[in-house]
């Protein structure tokens, strides 16, 4: 199995972990919700696979770009 790496595509803060380790998730699925400009903006799975590592808490501040997660494709 590959190790991938889940980045953000903004800076904010993260608002809300919608999924935990071990969870199976597929292409897209949101794995977290960042807080930018008043704005919701999910960061999704960019493949299907099982979360195995969430790098980040509620209410830390990421910058573009940041590794917040990675899961088992």
């Amino acid at each position: 199995m590959a190790i991938v790496d889940v980045k953000t595509e903004i800076t904010g803060n993260v608002w809300k972990i919608v999924t935990k380790v071990g969870d199976e998730i597929d292409e897209d699925e949101p794995i977290m919700i960042l807080e930018s400009m008043k704005m919701e903006i999910p960061v999704a799975a960019p493949e299907p696979g099982k979360v195995a590592e969430i790098l980040v808490s509620e209410g830390d501040t990421v910058t573009e770009g940041s590794v917040v997660a990675r899961i088992e494709a």
